[in-house]
């Protein structure tokens, strides 16, 4: 418990939710934790409160009315200041296509009501430290190709053209692309971009390929069949 507490010392939790009784019981259980807890009732609530307090931690409830929490999600990763902030999305509907699209706009985690109170402090504390790792890794540019990967930018470059990516898709390119040649395995990928502790669908690499595919061409990653993908040389 103290080791959890340290953790938790000072960091901002922005919880967003139209549910009071949900509200009360997540800022309950975080602030038992220490940590420092916001909150909103609608996703333009979320957006402001955000600004002005820049929590370390946003959790977004899928289902709004108004502003849903996958729109939200798209216009704080838009920001610049909101662009590395962890986002775990709640939500009562625990379906392939929810959950890819809330991973899809930078949804880092993906938390199905009814909330287990640990398993909810486990995940926001794994989120915490791999941002923190994250923030403590910045690197070079990759030039590989015809592109230049640029992780401080979140931007990919063609020759002129900046080609702009959403954040999953560019940690996995980034991913890849460090590495050219070597094949990783759609576990590796998991655990490397959305962590050991997130649960994410067997469809969510493959859309996220697909999509990178869509974007840059056919011609940099490659498919190694019942193994996982790679970039070419």
């Amino acid at each position: 418990m103290k080791n959890n507490m340290r953790e938790s010392a000072a960091k901002k939790i922005l919880i967003v939710d139209d549910e009071p009784d949900i509200l009360e019981f997540l800022q309950y259980n975080l602030r038992k934790e220490g940590f420092d807890v916001l909150t909103a009732n609608d996703g333009k609530h979320a957006i402001e409160v955000a600004e002005k307090t820049k929590p370390h931690l946003i959790i977004l409830d899928i289902m709004m009315p108004e502003l849903d929490g996958v729109e939200t999600c798209r216009i704080l990763r838009s920001r610049k200041e909101f662009a590395d902030t962890p986002v775990a999305f709640l939500t009562a509907r625990d379906e392939d296509f929810s959950q890819i699209t809330a991973l899809d706009v930078g949804g880092d985690d993906y938390i199905t009501k009814p909330i287990k109170p640990r398993v909810l402090i486990s995940r926001i504390q794994a989120l915490l430290r791999r941002a923190n790792r994250s923030s403590d890794n910045d690197q070079e540019p990759i030039h590989v190709h015809d592109l230049v990967i640029d992780k401080q930018k979140v931007l990919v470059f063609r020759g002129e053209q900046a080609i702009e990516l959403p954040r999953k898709e560019f940690e996995i390119l980034w991913l890849l692309a460090s590495k050219p040649g070597r094949v990783f395995t759609r576990e590796e990928i998991f655990d490397k971009i959305w962590g050991a502790d997130v649960i994410v669908g067997n469809r969510t690499i493959d859309v996220h390929i697909r999509k990178l595919r869509e974007r840059l061409g056919e011609e940099y990653i490659k498919t190694m069949k019942g193994i996982g993908y790679k970039f070419e040389f």
